[in-house]
C-alpha cells in the first residue's frame, strides 16, 4: 500500500514589495492554520517516510512545519523545481520514480498545478485546494509507477476552516 499525501502551501504574503512570487514568506495566519493540520495529522497517528517541496520559500516553510511537527527530520526535506514550475505532469514524474522502499510521501506545492494533480485521483475533484489543505490518498500498489493502474481511495481531505 502506498500513501500519497499532497499539500498547498500555507497563507503567503502579497504585501511586500520587489519580492518575487518564489521569495514569498508565509504570514503568521497561514503558520497557525497550518498547525492546526498538524494537529490533526497527529490525531491520525499520520507518519511520512519522504518530504518533497517546491523550493519557493513559502513551500519549504510549509513543510518544514509538518516536519517539525511530524517528527520528520527538516534536513531530510528534499525540494524539486519540478514542483515549482507548474506541470503536474512533472510532479507526477517525482511520485512514480519514488523508491518503492518507501510506503508514505508527501508533496507540498501551488495552485493551481496541485490541485490539478489531486483532481486526476479524486471522483468528483475539487475546484481549489485552499492554503494547507492536505489530500490524502492510497493506493493498493507496492510500487509507485503501478499508481495510474490502481484506483485512489480517498483516505481524508482537510483544510484549516475544517477544523475550527
Amino acid at each position: 500500500m502506498k500513501t500519497l499525501y499532497l499539500m498547498r502551501h500555507a497563507k503567503s504574503s502579497w504585501e511586500e514589495p520587489g519580492v518575487s512570487d518564489f521569495d514569498r514568506p508565509l504570514i503568521p495566519k497561514g503558520i497557525k492554520k497550518t498547525n492546526m493540520i498538524v494537529e490533526f495529522l497527529l490525531k491520525k497517528e499520520t507518519s511520512i517516510d519522504l518530504m518533497i517541496s517546491s523550493p519557493a520559500v513559502r513551500a519549504y516553510e510549509t513543510a518544514k512545519i509538518l516536519a517539525a511537527g511530524l517528527n520528520y527530520p527538516v534536513n531530510k526535506i528534499k525540494t524539486d523545481r519540478k514542483i515549482y514550475d507548474g506541470y503536474y505532469d512533472r510532479i507526477l514524474d517525482i511520485i512514480y520514480s519514488t523508491s518503492n522502499d518507501l510506503q508514505s510521501l508527501m508533496i507540498f506545492g501551488h495552485n493551481p498545478t496541485i490541485t490539478n494533480l489531486a483532481n486526476l485521483f479524486l471522483h468528483p475533484g475539487m475546484e481549489i485546494m485552499p492554503t494547507s489543505c492536505v489530500v490524502c490518498l492510497s493506493f493498493n500498489t507496492e510500487k509507485w509507477e503501478d499508481i495510474p493502474s490502481n484506483e485512489a481511495i480517498q483516505e481524508f481531505i482537510v483544510f484549516p476552516k475544517m477544523l475550527k
